[in-house]
């Protein structure tokens, strides 16, 4: 299976989770865009100090928890009673940093989808597509479409194909490279994931012709999506999914 084989309806995925509505990389997030008609949700994994993976984008807790320092320092023991919510807004004090089992099971409860970012903090790479991988696979269903996997991280993609070579794959590139069948090769990966402001109708038509599945982020205004998926981008990563959604 690649990213070619899903169906993206909508072709709009909530980035982190609606993030401009509730604190990202949250259970609220995820409930917000189950609300909207989102299907699909994007969200970043790390690993604690102690090994127990988490969703968290950044590779310290300061901006999004009442924590400070690094992921990677932090055991989960006193990750998981920190304040993920009120940074946000105070009405999402409650929050909390969730696992990955939390955040596989949310999506499978409400029949969504789910693309796990590998976000390995430095010098974690193995390690983090390792217990990523293992742990979903316990949880997710042989008969359901399997997660999504990306990662900026070459080399985490190369072990997740190791580990689950039919879990589709996608290579996340934030600029455009004239050499992307290499990097896409190297990587083995199924799909790119391009920064859509490097992405124009010359550049779309090589992927197409390659029949390369392409997902673009960061997407918040409805005429660029609708540009996009014009040009044959298979889905946009948005942090206004809904708005997305309604103008296409």
């Amino acid at each position: 299976m690649s990213a070619a084989d899903f169906l993206f309806l909508p072709p709009v995925i909530a980035h982190r989770g609606v993030r401009s509505q509730a604190p990202e990389n949250t259970l609220a997030a995820f409930k917000k865009a189950r609300e909207e008609g989102i299907l699909w949700i994007e969200t970043d994994i790390k690993l604690t100090h102690d090994g127990v993976p988490v969703l968290m984008h950044d590779d310290t807790l300061d901006r999004t928890t009442s924590g400070k320092g690094p992921v990677a320092d932090m055991h989960w023991a006193e990750m998981g009673k920190l304040d993920a919510g009120s940074w946000f807004n105070p009405s999402f004090a409650e929050e909390r940093v969730p696992l990955l089992a939390e955040a596989l099971r949310y999506t499978l409860d409400n029949n969504m989808r789910i693309n796990l970012e590998l976000k390995p903090c430095p010098g974690r790479t193995q390690a983090t597509v390792m217990v990523t991988l293992i742990e979903a696979a316990k949880i997710w269903p042989h008969d359901y479409p399997p997660p999504l996997i990306s990662s900026f991280d070459t080399e985490a993609l190369v072990i997740a194909s190791r580990l689950h070579p039919d879990w589709p794959r996608g290579l996340l590139l934030d600029d455009w490279h004239d050499d992307w069948r290499d990097r896409l090769s190297k990587a083995n990966a199924d799909s790119i994931h391009m920064k859509a402001d490097v992405l124009s109708a010359e550049r779309m038509h090589q992927f197409v012709k390659a029949e390369v599945p392409v997902l673009a982020y960061t997407v918040n205004d409805p005429l660029r999506a609708k540009e996009l998926l014009h040009w044959g981008v298979r889905a946009v990563f948005s942090d206004n999914p809904k708005e997305i959604a309604k103008a296409l």
